[in-house]
């Protein structure tokens, strides 16, 4: 037995410190996770502590049928969509792609050292809610359109065209970056 599988079953047993050995080993992706569907620093931070204490109360839910990572993003996932459902109205005023003047908070801590994520991270951040939602749930976590549309509760088309929606923008806005960062070049030499 390995040691987080030593940990998972110290910690259905109660043990607080093979908990928190859980917690540091996985809080830093399932952080990325809420960043990344949420697109705000402080709601996924807040999400981000609310998965890990439905971890807590839910961890002899784990039967060890997939990998416990596998089973807390599920979690994580189900969580942030809970979480969104309940400030929907305040996230689309405040994240809606459509708005001018959108605020765009980075993550404070480092998810990784390639900039290029980052920078790909900040445009995900940018899309319009349900665009982003599906991006992230297919594209980074690898769900399926039927499952995603099950989650969201959505018609399986309606998920595949908020897909194409958002790697559309994507596309657009890392083209627009391209132009931008070519003219400084340009204004450089």
């Amino acid at each position: 037995m390995d040691g987080e599988q030593v940990w998972i079953a110290q910690a259905k047993q109660g043990s607080q410190s093979a908990f928190y050995r859980l917690y540091e080993k996985h809080h830093k992706p399932i952080y990325a996770l809420c960043w990344r569907m949420l697109a705000d620093k402080d709601s996924a931070e807040d999400v981000c502590q609310e998965v890990f204490v439905v971890l807590w109360q839910k961890i002899n839910n784990f039967r060890g049928e997939s990998k416990f990572s596998t089973w807390l993003h599920s979690v994580a996932t189900n969580v942030v969509l809970g979480h969104l459902r309940k400030h929907k109205n305040w996230l689309q005023r405040v994240f809606s792609i459509e708005e001018p003047g959108t605020n765009f908070v980075e993550p404070s801590v480092s998810l990784t050292d390639d900039s290029t994520l980052m920078l790909l991270d900040q445009h995900i951040a940018r899309l319009p809610e349900r665009a982003r939602l599906v991006f992230v749930l297919f594209a980074v976590e690898g769900y399926r359109h039927e499952e995603i549309a099950n989650m969201l509760n959505m018609a399986v088309g309606s998920s595949k065209s908020q897909y194409h929606r958002a790697r559309n923008l994507l596309q657009a806005s890392l083209k627009e970056l391209e132009f931008s960062s070519g003219e400084q070049e340009m204004n450089h030499d």
